[in-house]
């Protein structure tokens, strides 16, 4: 029932997108502060304390193996860095080809065969409008939304974020085929009145889909069409400052 047929381009973007990880990041993030010496005798005395209270219980681990449990793994960030961003990307994928775990801990109550079908077709779509969030984010760290005459001594570097960025937009655009595809199927009649109270906020999106308040296409193409405005500006930089 799921499909995600990867395109020749889709691949290509894949590529580009780990050749990202060269680029640093905000510098922020790459400072550490030192660490004060009564602080780490802290830290190792907190981590003994853990060990020796857990060492009468044992500790599970479980393989992560279903569509719910790659979905749990994606979480929002609060700086939204390219690694971060590409992270959830990877959960995301893999929750799209993965396989639904049983009605019995899907993340909606599942009390028969007709809400169980609905909430397989809600739970693609919404999967879907993720992986077109996390790629406008992704692509946004290389976008530019203005070209500044001072701007020129940078005009190869910035010509070839663009062209990352315009990248992610694309593979966003081509995730948004796929999730008006569920939406669809979704909100065909046989489930206008199967209400599912656990994912109301998809069942919300598939109806904004239906009636055009929620137009992914819409966005990324403007989206597109404003980074070609500033593309066409840096090309046609001459002078250094």
């Amino acid at each position: 029932m799921e499909h995600h047929i990867k395109t020749a381009d889709h691949e290509e973007f894949r590529a580009r997108i780990r050749l990202i990880q060269r680029f640093p990041k905000n510098a922020d993030k790459t400072k550490m502060k030192k660490k004060s010496f009564p602080v780490t005798v802290s830290a190792v005395i907190l981590m003994c304390v853990f060990i020796f209270s857990s060492s009468n219980s044992q500790i599970f681990a479980y393989l992560v193996t279903y569509k719910e449990q790659y979905y749990r793994l994606y979480h929002n960030h609060y700086n939204q860095y390219p690694d971060d961003t590409m992270e959830n990307i990877y959960y995301l994928e893999k929750a799209l080809t993965a396989d639904f775990c049983n009605p019995l801990y899907a993340m909606a109550l599942i009390e028969n065969e007709t809400q169980w079908e609905k909430y397989r077709y809600l739970f693609m779509m919404h999967i879907n409008l993720k992986l077109i969030e996390q790629y406008l984010y992704l692509g946004n760290k290389w976008n530019k939304r203005n070209a500044y005459f001072y701007n020129a001594p940078w005009k190869e570097q910035t010509l070839e974020g663009l062209e990352t960025a315009e990248s992610c937009f694309r593979a966003a655009l081509y995730y948004w085929n796929d999730a008006m595809e569920w939406a669809e199927k979704a909100q065909q009649s046989a489930f206008r009145f199967i209400d599912l109270p656990r994912i109301h906020y998809w069942q919300d999106e598939a109806y904004r889909i239906e009636i055009d308040d929620l137009n992914y296409e819409r966005i990324i193409n403007r989206e597109l069409d404003f980074l070609q405005q500033v593309r066409e500006k840096f090309q046609a930089m001459e002078h250094y400052y």
